[in-house]
Formats: structure tokens, sequence, C-alpha cells
């Protein structure tokens, strides 16, 4: 689901489409760490389809291993993964740290940040900007062409052409689809008659409720309603980049249509505050004529928090009032301070509204565990758990389809990745309905293609057995049992029961 990167060879060039980071349970992110499974000095070229962190969050990583080509990204993506790159520099940093002093007092080895500040202002000096619709030269027989996504600003589908007659090869990668139905962003759209798309699968096995704005804005001002009702706080897990400017917006345009739900709104994200500014500066939308983020410039009720001290003063908050922190799959950031700090309590409200990866902590919290752990400490959650799920910058299986028709003829295959087993299953199963040949995509799978034909190779290992990416590891495991076992020796009614218990089990872990 994660992790999107995909290396193309093709008319003598070496061309990486994407570099994203891998998010989710912890064997997954391990691979964040590990080498990569080519030499990146030896790539001629990066394409980049948007900035989020799992398509952009390892270019620092690739440039600190010896990559020196251009990055082509849009103008957006790349104002975008200025202010992102940075931040995840940063917060591997500071995670490092905090990790290394638990693993001194473990006895265990230090660890080093994946990449840091430096690396990411040498990732910076390499990107060249492109323009959707004009095609960009890649080398001697290479040409891209980004089209506009509508999944976040800047965020592109990148066609590739290279060859000519019999060997041209006409290929189209999708990046992540918005549904076309997102009132900030612009239509998805995209070249028709290619030989392959490689497509996303998010939302491949589901139909998301995807609101107009109106509509939409009724259903968060029904959340607002109750969690205003439940006498405390809404504490809203979100994505930095997009989602949060998305949401403040609606926040602000309920607050003002119903002054009963009027509140302070907290964003306590440095990175949603830069991120704000690139919105402001780059988000027209050609399709309305407008920059629809303007209303975030002169917000009175918001209020932004920079500083860690700034966000520690929350804690004094009482009553009615909105925080927006990151991050939005809660694995990261300061959301998981609040989370500590707000969790156990029953007049708080939790509201998700995006994609929650297998294993994260937002996807304990959705899937209704009754406890969890965070930053090492059980929590039970008291808090109410809500979902609102029209927010997602992600098109559904309908709109996957109806964007791939659009693309039609397509002479070749469909290769499916970035999505989980169900999902990719089941857009499959849609596909080849429609007179499609899908190809579900592996990874670390070598496909050898040709006009009309995706062939796999032989002989590549792949770093993770087939589904192990996509469902909680042992370290989930592991943090669901230290819960299990903590309620269990508290509901037993002596000491002497605790003892006995703990005996018992000590007996397991005897060689």
């Amino acid at each position: 689901m994660t992790g999107s990167c995909m290396l193309l060879e093709i008319a003598g060039r070496r061309i990486l489409i994407d570099c994203g980071m891998f998010q989710g349970p912890k064997t997954l992110k391990a691979l964040n760490y590990e080498p990569f499974p080519f030499a990146p000095a030896s790539l001629d070229a990066v394409l980049l389809t948007h900035a989020h962190i799992d398509h952009s969050g390892l270019l620092p990583k690739l440039v600190k291993a010896g990559y020196r080509g251009p990055i082509f990204a849009t103008r957006g993506t790349r104002d975008l993964c200025e202010v992102m790159l940075a931040d995840s520099a940063g917060i591997q940093e500071s995670e490092v740290r905090h990790l290394n002093r638990r693993n001194a007092q473990r006895g265990l080895d230090p660890v080093e940040p994946i990449y840091g500040a430096q690396d990411v202002d040498q990732t910076l000096r390499l990107f060249q900007r492109v323009k959707f619709g004009e095609p960009a030269a890649i080398g001697a027989g290479v040409q891209a062409t980004w089209w506009p996504a509508g999944h976040l600003l800047g965020a592109a589908s990148i066609q590739v052409q290279a060859g000519e007659g019999e060997d041209a090869l006409n290929l189209l990668f999708s990046g992540d689809l918005g549904s076309g139905r997102q009132p900030f962003l612009p239509q998805p759209a995209g070249p028709a008659g290619v030989d392959h798309v490689i497509l996303e699968c998010t939302y491949g096995d589901r139909e998301r409720i995807d609101l107009e704005l109106t509509a939409r804005r009724r259903a968060l001002a029904d959340e607002l309603r109750q969690a205003r009702a439940a006498g405390g706080p809404l504490l809203l897990p979100t994505f930095a980049v997009g989602r949060a400017q998305e949401l403040i917006l609606d926040l602000l345009a309920v607050m003002e249509a119903q002054p009963d739900l009027t509140a302070d709104i907290f964003l306590d994200s440095p990175l949603a505050i830069e991120a704000t500014e690139v919105f402001l500066r780059r988000g027209w939308n050609p399709d309305t004529g407008e920059n629809p983020f303007e209303p975030l410039r002169h917000a009175t009720r918001l209020h932004h928090l920079i500083r860690p001290q700034e966000s520690d003063r929350l804690e004094r908050l009482t009553g009615w009032h909105v925080i927006l922190a990151g991050s939005g799959m809660c694995d990261a950031g300061r959301i998981r301070r609040h989370l500590k700090r707000l969790l156990w309590r029953r007049e708080v409200t939790v509201l998700t509204t995006g994609f929650m990866a297998a294993g994260t902590l937002g996807r304990l919290l959705v899937e209704g565990h009754s406890a969890v752990r965070v930053q090492g400490e059980d929590i039970r959650v008291g808090a109410r758990i809500r979902n609102l799920d029209c927010y997602s910058g992600h098109g559904d299986a309908t709109d996957l389809v109806e964007w791939l028709k659009a693309r039609e003829p397509v002479g070749g295959t469909v290769l499916l990745d970035h999505g989980e087993p169900d999902a990719i299953a089941a857009l499959s199963g849609r596909l080849a309905a429609a007179g499609h040949r899908p190809v579900t995509a592996r990874l670390d799978q070598t496909y050898l293609l040709t006009r009309a034909s995706a062939e796999p190779l032989p002989g590549n290992v792949a770093r993770l057995a087939p589904g192990q990416a996509t469902r909680p590891d042992w370290h989930n495991d592991r943090a669901a049992l230290l819960v299990a076992l903590n309620e269990r020796l508290q509901a037993l009614p002596s000491d002497e029961a605790r003892a006995r218990l703990i005996d018992r089990l000590s007996t397991l872990l005897e060689p």
C-alpha cells in the first residue's frame, strides 16, 4: 500500500518512478533502513507523481546513497516536498534520539536516522520543474508527460514514451488518483491509447461515500455537534498536506453557518502550517478559476502551534475545542502525545478522516480495540472513536474503473499496485470482467514489457513474504499481548493469583 517505487529500464535509460517511504507495521517500515534493491548511482532520472511521503519520502536516502541525477516534478509537488521532506528528516532525527535513549537503557546498539537535513537540502537542488501536459525530455529517446491526477496539489499521472516503431512503448503510471469530485482539486486526466497502465488500488474493493461539498459539511457538522455534546474536545488526526487544509476550510464554514458549534481550532503541526503557505501560493484551481484556500489567510479562530511548548499548553484546556495534529494514521508526530493525554477520557472524541494502513495505531482505533499502546504506554480507549470517510483524496473502485475506461484502448496489461491484497483482488476482478488484462504487481518482481504483454522474469527474491506487508506483524501482536496481560493481571482477585499467572507464563520463556 505504501513505499511506492518502480524502476523502469527502457531505451537504455534507468528511470525511477517515485521513491516512497514504507508505512504500517514495523516489519514493513524496517525496509526503509535497508539498502535499495538497485544501485542509486546507476539511475538516470527520477519522475515524481506527487509529494506524499509514501511516494517521495526516500528521495533523500536515494541521494545520500549516491544518486545525482534530476528529479522531475510539478511545481506544486516540488514546493510541498520542500516542507515535507524537511519535516520527515526532523521527525526521524527526533525519534531516533528518543529510541537511542531507550536502547541505551536496554543495552541495545544505537541506530542512525535514514537521512538528515543536509540530505534533504541536497535532494531539493536536484528538482527540475515540469508543466502539466507538456512533454519533457528524460534522455535520448525517452519523454514523459505529467497529467493532473486530482489527488493533491501538484499530483500527477505520468506518461512515459520511449523508442520508435514496433519497439516503441507508451506507458502510463497513474500515481494516486482522486475521485474527480473533490471541490479543491482539478479533474483527473490522462491520455488514451497506451500500451500498459500501472494503476493504484487503494480503494479498489469499496465504494466510498464521496459527498459533494454541502453534504460533506453537513456530515462534519453532525460530528461536531455530537462531539460538543460529549463534553470534551474533538481530536482530529490528520494528514498535514491537503487533508488538514480541507478540514480547516470545512470547520470554518460550518462554524460560520452554525454559531453554536463555534470553537477555537488548534493546528498543532508545523508541517501543516508550512504546507498551508504552499497552498495559498500554489492552490489555484484551473477548473474553478480561483484559489479555494484563501479563507485560511485571515481565520481568527485558527491558532497555529509551532513550538512544542505551545502544544503542551493545550493540556490546560477544558471544554469544547478542536485540535488537528499529524500524522493521519497516528503513527508519528504530535498526535500521539494528544492521544496519550486524551484517549482514556470518555468526554473526548477522536475523528479519523482517511485511509489507515494495516498495523498503524489509527487502524487499531478504527477497528475498535479497547486498549492500545502509545509510545510504550498502555492506554485504555475511553474516547468516542468516529470515522468520516468522505475526505479521502483517493477515488474509489468505480472512480478507478471509470478513469481507466477513459484511457482505452489499453493495448497490453493493467499492472495493479499500491493496494492491500483484498483491494487489488477486487479491482482485478472488475477489470477482467470489463475486458482488461490485470496483473498483480509483486514487491521486488521484474516484468518484461512488450507492447502487448507484461511477463514476470524469474530469479527475483522478494524482501517480504506475500501479505507480510499488509497485516499486523509480531510487533503489533506483542503490543496486544502486553495490553491483554496487564488487563488480566488487574482483573485477578489477589496478588497470589497474579504471581501464579506470571509463574505459568515464565515457564514458556525457559529455553
